[in-house]
């Protein structure tokens, strides 16, 4: 059998302990990737363009190129794209 591998300490390794620096940057990349993925799937599912996205939220497309790519984006804009394509956010108390 082959050796089993531990998700959790695979992180660890290549990216730091919870709470250190590094760890927190991969945190940030990875919900901005996993949001980034969110969008354009739900854009794709519509039928829209990046371009159509764009004017429907008054941004142009680069914008939403760059955030389809992983990119930082702010919550209001977040908010802002979720709604044209018809998601709702949800914040919960853990």
């Amino acid at each position: 059998m082959g050796k089993s591998i531990n998700a959790k300490e695979l992180i660890a390794n290549r990216y730091g302990k919870e709470g250190t620096k590094e760890r927190e940057k991969f945190r940030e990349n990875a919900f901005s990737y996993y949001f980034g993925e969110i969008i354009k799937s739900r854009r794709k599912e519509l039928h829209m363009s990046q371009e159509d996205l764009a004017d429907k939220v008054g941004k142009k497309r680069p914008y939403i190129s760059r955030i389809e790519n992983g990119e930082d984006i702010r919550l209001s804009n977040f908010a802002l794209i979720a709604n044209a394509l018809g998601l709702s956010i949800e914040l919960k108390v853990e």
